[in-house]
């Protein structure tokens, strides 16, 4: 098991490296050998560290500091993007957040170009982005339901990394997480809503009509990962049968990023000496 400094290592989940999904165990927890107790403590404490290291993007972009971070979830109905967001983005300051999640296209929607939902919600500086659901639906569910002709859905994969292209060089930095659940942990967590009145309310029965394309989904999932997963923009895929460890997973590849932009508080507007002297006056 990783040090409670470095619990698991980023490099190890990207997609590039850890295989194709059919090698993936969804039950592993690729890096990390502690059970769920200690990675449960460890996410805890990691999560100071993640709530520092956002206040000073957020700091940076009350400034004159343009970077942001834009954190892509996707997965499986069940597959745990909520609790992503709960229980990882819950540790950091909610006005450094904004949320975004991608259903249905509204009619307005379907009548621009498929990006132009997402680009109205690219986080501002100083923010970090959560996409629940992105972009990627548009060579997901488009392309396993036959939404729109072959061609169409195609072309968007070139599209979409000429997009992410874009955002890095203008100051976001991309961390894209693919939420890897197995088909039979997926029908328990369906089968656990039907059980508890106080979860009803998330069960979709569409959600079983859509397990009937699982097959379909791999396919569409692995070409996403095959096609656009780039250094700029890198896609990563974490094992999501054990919610612990993807919630582990997650904080430390937001810790990675945020590190990785040499973050600092911003200096003073103003003469410090001279506002002690003022307020001490006041």
């Amino acid at each position: 098991m990783g040090t409670p400094d470095a619990p698991l290592s980023a490099d190890i989940l990207r997609a590039s490296t850890i295989g194709p999904l059919d090698d993936v165990d969804p039950g592993g927890t690729p890096g990390f050998d502690g059970g769920k107790s200690a990675g449960k403590a460890i996410r805890k404490a990691r999560g100071k560290i993640l709530a520092d290291l956002q206040e000073k993007l957020y700091a940076g972009g009350r400034i004159d500091d343009r970077r942001s971070v834009l954190l892509v979830l996707q997965g499986m109905d069940t597959a745990g993007k909520g609790g992503i967001v709960r229980h990882v983005m819950g540790m950091v300051d909610p006005q450094g957040v904004s949320h975004s999640s991608f259903g249905k296209p509204t009619d307005t929607e379907l009548a621009h170009h498929f990006l132009w939902r997402i680009r109205n919600k690219v986080p501002a500086a100083g923010q970090i982005g959560v996409f629940d659901r992105s972009h990627y639906e548009d060579v997901l569910v488009v392309r396993v339901h036959d939404l729109v002709p072959q061609d169409v859905w195609e072309s968007r994969y070139g599209t979409i990394v000429d997009f992410e292209r874009e955002l890095v060089a203008t100051g976001t930095t991309v961390v894209k997480v693919m939420l890897h659940i197995s088909r039979d942990e997926q029908r328990d967590r369906l089968a656990r809503r039907l059980h508890r009145p106080d979860k009803y309310w998330k069960y979709n029965p569409g959600d079983v009509d859509e397990r009937e394309f699982w097959s379909s989904y791999r396919t569409a999932y692995q070409a996403v990962l095959d096609r656009t997963d780039i250094d700029e923009a890198p896609w990563y895929v974490v094992p999501a049968d054990h919610k612990w460890y993807a919630r582990l997973a997650v904080t430390e590849l937001l810790i990675g990023a945020l590190s990785a932009m040499d973050l600092d508080w911003p200096d003073p507007d103003f003469d410090i000496e001279v506002e002690k002297k003022r307020l001490a006056a006041s």
